[in-house]
């Protein structure tokens, strides 16, 4: 029963920190004049339109799983370089909002089920969060990284990128992302912290 309850607790808090990342993602595009994502009916907290079934279990096995991405059309932007940063990190910073409205229930609420659910989507709005900020494509740290690189180094750029399937798998194998992620880590729980 204990293990039913753990699963129901991790699936409720993976649910809302996908859908939060993804709207996120959605939305900024919206604002920025990109409604790709919305005409997919993408920019929705409904979990069941942004949740990848494999990417789902990987999740709850292997700590490790993915969404379905969400389409934006860069080339409709105002301002295509500011636009590619604010959408990557978008999906980050509600990541965030969420952990800290997590935080701040557990703080003044003190029922037991509610305070389960809400440090596991906590944590897991937190490891999306983290993880997203990988500099590798396509997660969205690469977004937010490849903003900031000169038209004059595209060949490269577009040379990592070619590559980024086998550097994923690689990072992921050998386990190497984890101390990329650890300082990522410490600094969200940081700011997360504020609010405890």
């Amino acid at each position: 029963m204990l293990n039913i309850s753990n699963v129901l607790v991790s699936l409720v808090g993976i649910a809302v920190a996908i859908s939060v990342h993804e709207f996120g993602h959605a939305y900024s595009a919206h604002l920025l004049g990109d409604d790709t994502a919305k005409m997919h009916g993408r920019m929705t907290l409904n979990p069941a339109r942004h949740v990848d079934p494999i990417g789902l279990i990987s999740l709850l096995i292997l700590r490790i799983g993915w969404a379905k991405p969400v389409p934006v059309n860069p080339n409709n932007f105002k301002n295509y370089k500011l636009g590619n940063f604010l959408v990557s990190i978008a999906g980050v910073v509600c990541n965030l909002l969420m952990a800290i409205v997590c935080i701040t229930i557990n703080k003044y609420v003190k029922m037991y089920a509610i305070n389960e659910i809400a440090y596991a989507t906590m944590i897991y709005n937190l490891g999306f969060a983290a993880f997203n900020l990988l500099p590798i494509p396509p997660l969205d740290g690469w977004g937010v990284v490849s903003t900031f690189i000169p038209y004059k180094w595209n060949e490269y750029v577009y040379k990592y990128e070619s590559y980024s399937n086998i550097i994923f798998i690689v990072v992921l194998i050998t386990g190497v992302y984890g101390y990329i992620l650890a300082p990522i880590q410490t600094v969200l729980w940081a700011i997360v912290s504020l609010f405890a």
